[in-house]
């Protein structure tokens, strides 16, 4: 187990440098933000000025030497627009990020896993029909569209939530349903799935034939063994949304880590672009690192 341990926190160390070897040369590649920061008519001394202060002067190597000395030391600089630290302004709206997915994700493992077990219990009849549908319904449907519609129909006709912001709890109602969707939609399908190939294993068969109730065989008896590839999947979708959910947050003016990167980005603030993204691949290798602990609890042989 020790070793299984070593080389996954390894491969992701490994993963992590290269991302931001990657991240920081094509952050540069989006222009000189002195443009941005200055007026048009600023005089050349203080386009000079700006750009020496900021280290924009150096060879681009040398920057990057800079930078990753500083980020070895967790000090990512200071963001140009807000003259603070880009950590800091990267962790408030990562905490946004992270309630928003935990938040999901909890209400989507709980209902697909629920539905999903039932629908594979009555394979064929009513509800597994509805199930099958609606979850592939929402595991097709785009973010974006979904997102506008929403806003449409229950923000600007019936007027039962906002549109934007994080206020009260109703504010949370329409990002969370959108973002909720297509993870509920995948994983009813792998849940489905995983559990009819569990349901005719020898021994549900055989607890059957001993009486054991209906429900004690799906939930205790065939669950266990049928979430292998569900956690893997919920693995997935929860990096889903710590990565991707950009376009929900954006549209509903949502304070996250995924605004806060395309806010940065079209201001060319790299020390914010760059902390955002590092701080989001390593919640991203922590979650993956825990998946993989479960997973190998669950099945020894992935320890080897």
């Amino acid at each position: 187990m020790g070793a299984f341990l070593a080389r996954r926190v390894f491969a992701s160390a490994i993963s992590l440098v290269g991302l931001i070897v990657l991240v920081f040369f094509l952050s540069r590649l989006t222009g000189d933000p002195t443009a941005l920061f200055l007026p048009i008519d600023a005089s050349l001394e203080s386009r000079e000025r700006f750009r020496e202060l900021h280290g924009f002067n150096d060879p681009l190597y040398v920057q990057f030497l800079h930078y990753f000395g500083d980020v070895i030391r967790l000090d990512f600089g200071e963001s140009i627009r807000r003259a603070e630290p880009a950590l800091n302004v990267v962790l408030e709206a990562f905490t946004w990020t992270l309630q928003l997915a935990v938040i999901t994700m909890t209400l989507v493992t709980l209902c697909a896993i629920l539905i999903g077990s039932l629908a594979a219990f009555n394979v064929g009849g009513v509800f597994d029909r509805l199930a099958t549908f609606f979850s592939l319904v929402g595991a097709s449907a785009p973010d974006f569209w979904i997102a506008i519609v929403s806003i449409v129909v229950f923000a600007v006709v019936l007027g039962w939530v906002p549109t934007s912001g994080t206020g009260s709890p109703l504010h949370w109602v329409l990002p969370v349903g959108v973002l909720f969707l297509r993870p509920f939609g995948l994983i009813v399908q792998v849940v489905r799935g995983s559990m009819i190939t569990a349901l005719n294993a020898a021994y549900v068969k055989t607890a059957r034939a001993k009486g054991v109730k209906n429900k004690s065989i799906v939930f205790v008896h065939a669950l266990r063994n049928a979430m292998l590839p569900v956690i893997t999947v919920i693995g997935d979708q929860a990096a889903s949304l710590l990565n991707g959910a950009v376009v929900v947050e954006t549209i509903f003016g949502f304070p996250g880590v995924g605004k806060l990167m395309i806010d940065s980005i079209l201001q060319r603030d790299f020390n914010v672009i760059l902390a955002a993204i590092t701080v989001t691949a390593v919640a991203i290798f922590v979650m993956n690192f825990l998946i993989d602990l479960a997973y190998a609890a669950l099945d020894p042989r992935i320890r080897t």
